[in-house]
């Protein structure tokens, strides 16, 4: 199966909700999410979008990163793989100076190129750490899921955990 060709469009940061956030095991907040928030759309043709919310830690001097994957449902062994080419990888992204934000979201086009007739389901995968002094002293990882509440999405208030997309 050929792979389709992916570059990648940057979605700016947005810092939600006032007050400073609570410490704790960031896995347990229900502000902890991915979603596909676009899906070859009018607007965002032969695109699928990324989108994610991460709490703050509340500890000074953190800083809050996200990286963003595109992956394909591989039809040979019923697995979600990453894509390996170029464009399908966000690399780090830093989504907060600090991590005393209540929560920030953060997104990514990946704009995808299939052959006519090929067909994929993709979803996202999202790796949120947050960091001191350059060191990462939390990871956590989510996969795309539905029912969020995305600040940015094509159409508005799009939240799915997959893209089905065919050339």
């Amino acid at each position: 199966m050929r792979r389709p060709a992916l570059a990648l469009l940057l979605a700016l940061p947005l810092a939600i909700g006032p007050g400073v956030a609570r410490a704790g095991d960031p896995r347990e907040s229900p502000l902890l999410w991915a979603t596909v928030n676009v899906c070859d759309t009018e607007r965002h043709p032969d695109t699928i979008g990324v989108r994610a919310s991460m709490p703050g830690s509340g500890r000074r001097g953190e800083t809050m990163w996200m990286r963003f994957r595109v992956q394909y449902l591989s039809a040979a062994d019923g697995r979600w793989h990453n894509f390996t080419l170029p464009g399908a990888d966000s690399g780090d992204v830093r989504v907060g100076r600090h991590a005393r934000y209540r929560v920030r979201q953060s997104g990514y086009l990946f704009p995808f190129a299939p052959a006519p007739g090929e067909r994929y389901r993709l979803r996202g995968s999202v790796e949120f750490q947050w960091r001191r002094r350059g060191k990462a002293v939390r990871r956590v990882r989510e996969v795309t899921s539905a029912g969020h509440r995305p600040a940015v999405a094509d159409p508005e208030g799009h939240s799915e955990a997959t893209c089905d997309v065919v050339g």
